[in-house]
């Protein structure tokens, strides 16, 4: 406390002026902009007048949209975008939002000359501090995937950060991440050049009009209604930061933008002694939980703390923000951690602690893309990630944007995340989280228990621990008793976890007994017609035949007009006009299934499902059934309605999502406990027990099968993950994606997902791999890992990517062939420390027979020792 004392009573502090920037005046217009005329109609209206919302005016105008309207209910750039930090930095936890800034920092650059606004855009580079050894090791995996971008960056020693930087105290450092292309910028001016830059190419920004709702007929946006009257338009772009959960509130059509703010504080020193150089280094110390940039010869330094104070959870906030007031003690912690970190400081004289509103998401990271619910409602926001519109103005423009910004998109969440009470909980945990060390298969502790199985209760008192996913929680695995759960809950590493023997002891019995995983999470929807049109319209939507006898089952994709995998799903025939299917949340083609009226009828099931797996299944499931489950009575990939214990109209598959034996029972919710406790009863001789998604994602990569959001996204077609024979090419029938996968099949693949099992890997003491990890061959870079897991088979791991061939002559991309796969000296990067690897196009099964004859002599020549 001292320190800070000291720091206040030597200058004298008092709070000063409006806040850190000066919004310039908007030039667009003369007087009051009242005074100009609201037009009647336009293609596009944006709504907010800060550096989000004039970069997609900007983007738009530069992809030959005209008739654009911006509308801000204040000044322009009187909201968050005043008291910005100013920090453009690629430092994120996902490769999307380290693009974003790549792209950002240059684009800044680029405004000054198209323009000649200034917009104070320094590039400074930044130092990504680390206090301990596992925060080392996050900025080493951060710098292996940066590099796979072509980001300039280095892992540096504390000797060197005090070279780069004379303030930073280095004492208790063991390195850091350097990245030099860093910058920093003034908000408020960015957003001036990129107004200036907009109007420049006909787009017309009104001040002082308030959007009060927007206006939805059938499904798409026709108008938006402001204080000054109505304007008629096409697409709607919220861009109100603050305000855009009110306003996707306030229409008759309900738009959930999941948006909590929460204070934000940073303190603002005058010139040093010995000002600070503009391009003085950001520093970045998250073990301290602080950043500093220079700032006008001082110094601007603030941070994520953990105890957040959230705010407008009650309603509408302020017309313009305003700093709020100061919080000394609130601070203190920060400020401690900056003295620290910087002891010269205490010296320094204050000019102004500011307190600003800041928003977050339920994740952290940034918002943007077409609503669900609504076509032609845009949103785009969540400051604190880069502003890298250009993708949402892609977007609007071709129907897609040119890059995978699925962990981006506003479809990731549902209504449930839209709960005031939810986000203002959440908010409270994800702002620290910015700066907490966070280690592969970390989990929210917020919002949680929101959507569980019939069976969670019971799970629960077995051991289960939990993950979530859209909101349902799934079991990641289940401690036997006796075990430590305190110790396994609070568990976090780099290295081999402490689930590792747990995990290994379901998967053993997956393979050689009987296993039973709730799946119910999974969403199944149900499509009946009068006729054929719910097959005719399947035909269309997926890649693969559906025209198949009723009870069998089939594995595809719905693309996109790319080819591109929008949903990996089966589809089960039930009867001659009636389907079912899983579906991704996001897909846009199901939202075209409710408007289809040849279609009777689209049914969101709620079923509870149970995953048995083994080879000792099909006994458990023929006592309680007393039907024969054997392949030649009940072939794979097919369906039956049969009664499972006392329970009628069970739906049985013979499929898994592993790879292994087993069938899906999809079970009304009001069996749900009845049939989890009657095969529990009767599995016991079979060997039964719970198992969870951490062993089935150990199953189903060693059997390298791909699965969607993690291998598989709408960039990815069925040719180049070797799913080619699940493609109706044969077939005269029109699905979208044809004519891409024709075209592509002619030309050739540029990349292929392959399957990779490390080599001199030490499991027990080497960091292991996760996803995201670069892939070399022969010394150059070719792709990346999309997911990872030990495989307890071969007893080793088993990463899945893809790799590439380089790049022709003339810069273009060449067509990858087996040949290229198989003759190649394959190496993985974990954190810098490159392990060898086999690289495979097909599952290795002969490894798997291999292992088990090796095994096998192993046993026979310790019984003949004997």
């Amino acid at each position: 406390m001292l320190p800070r004392l000291r720091l206040l009573h030597q200058t004298g502090y008092r709070l000063v002026g409006r806040g850190l920037w000066t919004s310039p005046r908007c030039f667009t217009v003369s007087g009051d902009s009242q005074l100009l005329p609201l037009p009647s109609q336009a293609r596009v209206v944006i709504c907010g007048g800060g550096i989000v919302g004039t970069s997609v005016a900007y983007h738009l105008a530069r992809l030959g949209w005209t008739d654009i309207v911006l509308l801000e209910q204040g000044r322009l750039g009187a909201g968050t975008t005043r008291l910005c930090a100013g920090i453009v930095s690629v430092a994120k936890p996902i490769s999307i939002e380290c693009q974003m800034a790549n792209y950002s920092s240059s684009l800044y650059q680029q405004l000054e000359e198209e323009t000649g606004v200034k917009t104070g855009c320094v590039k400074t580079g930044s130092l990504c501090l680390a206090q301990n050894q596992d925060r080392f090791i996050s900025l080493k995996r951060l710098a292996s995937r940066l590099k796979v971008m072509g980001i300039n960056c280095n892992i540096i020693k504390p000797k060197e950060v005090a070279k780069l930087h004379p303030l930073v105290n280095i004492h208790d450092l063991v390195g850091a991440l350097h990245l030099p292309e860093d910058a920093v910028v003034s908000p408020p001016d960015v957003n001036h050049a990129l107004a200036v830059a907009s109007a420049g190419q006909g787009v017309q920004i009104l001040e002082r009009t308030s959007v009060q709702q927007v206006l939805v007929e059938k499904g798409c946006v026709t108008a938006v209604e402001t204080d000054r009257g109505s304007i008629k338009c096409e697409y709607f772009v919220s861009c109100a930061g603050q305000w855009a959960y009110e306003l996707g509130q306030a229409s008759e059509t309900k738009v959930s933008v999941p948006l909590h703010g929460c204070e934000h504080f940073y303190l603002l020193t005058k010139p040093l002694q010995e000002p600070l150089p503009p391009n003085t280094p950001v520093v970045i110390d998250m073990d301290g939980r602080i950043y500093a940039r220079p700032w006008q010869g001082g110094l601007l330094s603030g941070g994520f703390e953990k105890n957040p104070k959230p705010i407008f959870t009650e309603g509408r906030n302020q017309l313009e923000i305003q700093n709020m007031q100061e919080d000394w003690d609130h601070f203190e912690p920060m400020l401690s951690a900056l003295l620290r970190r910087m002891p010269s400081l205490e010296s320094a004289e204050i000019h102004q602690l500011v307190n600003c509103p800041e928003s977050f998401t339920p994740d952290m990271r940034c918002l943007m893309g077409e609503t669900p619910g609504v076509s032609g409602y845009y949103v785009h926001g969540l400051s604190v990630a880069a502003i890298k519109t250009v993708y949402l103005a892609e977007w609007m423009t071709y129907g897609y944007p040119t890059a995978n910004v699925w962990p981006l998109d506003i479809k990731r969440f549902g209504n449930l995340q839209s709960s005031r009470t939810f986000l203002r909980h959440r908010v409270m945990e994800v702002m620290p989280l910015l700066y907490e060390l966070k280690v592969p298969r970390w989990d929210f502790q917020t919002g949680r228990q929101l959507r569980t199985s019939p069976l969670y209760d019971r799970l629960d008192t077995q051991g289960a621990r939990w993950m979530e996913k859209h909101g349902f929680e799934r079991p990641k695995y289940f401690v036997p008793p006796g075990k430590d759960l305190l110790s396994l809950d609070q568990s976090k590493t780099f290295y081999k976890p402490d689930w590792f023997d747990i995990v290994g002891a379901e998967v053993k019995c997956c393979k050689e007994a009987v296993c039973v995983i709730d799946m119910s999470s999974f969403t199944k929807f149900e499509l009946t017609s009068t006729g054929d049109q719910a097959l005719e319209l399947l035909q269309h939507l997926c890649a693969n035949d559906l025209d198949v006898p009723v009870g069998h089952i089939v594995h595809t994709g719905m693309l996109n007009e790319r080819g591109g995998y929008e949903n990996d799903c089966s589809v089960v025939r039930l009867s001659k006009n009636r389907f079912e299917t899983s579906v991704q949340w996001h897909c846009r083609y199901m939202w075209a299934l409710l408007t289809r009226k040849s279609v009777k009828c689209l049914q969101l099931l709620f079923f509870s499902a149970l995953n048995l797996i083994g080879p000792r299944a099909m006994d458990v499931l023929a006592e309680l059934s007393y039907v024969s489950m054997t392949p030649d009575h009940f072939p794979s990939m097919f369906c039956k309605e049969m009664s499972v214990g006392y329970a009628n109209g069970i739906r049985v598959m013979s499929m898994t999502h592993t790879g292994e034996p087993g069938f899906m029972l999809y079970i009304p919710i009001e069996y749900a406990l009845h049939v989890y406790n009657e095969v529990m009863s009767v599995g016991q001789k079979y060997g039964i027990r719970n198992a969870g998604y951490y062993a089935l994602r150990s199953l189903r990569i060693e059997k390298f099968f791909a699965f969607w959001g993690q291998d598989l996204d709408a960039f990815t077609t069925p040719l180049e993950c070797g799913r080619e024979f699940r493609v109706k090419f044969d077939k005269d029938t029109d699905f979208i994606g044809r004519e891409a996968l024709l075209q592509q099949r002619q030309d050739g693949v540029t990349r292929r997902f392959v399957m990779l099992v490390l080599e001199d890997h030490d499991t027990e003491l080497d960091l292991w791999p996760w996803w995201g990890e670069p892939v070399y061959r022969n010394g150059q870079l070719a792709g990346t890992t999309t997911s990872s897991a030990y495989s307890y088979t071969l007893e080793r791991h088993v990463c899945l990517g893809f790799v590439s061939p380089p790049l022709g002559p003339e810069g273009l991309p060449t067509p990858i062939t087996p040949d290229f796969i198989n003759r190649g000296d394959y190496e993985v990067d974990i954190a810098g420390q490159r392990y060898p690897a086999k690289a495979k196009l097909y599952p290795f099964s002969s490894l798997f027979t291999q292992q088990k004859r090796r095994k096998d002599d192993m046993e026979l020549s310790n019984l003949q020792g004997k």
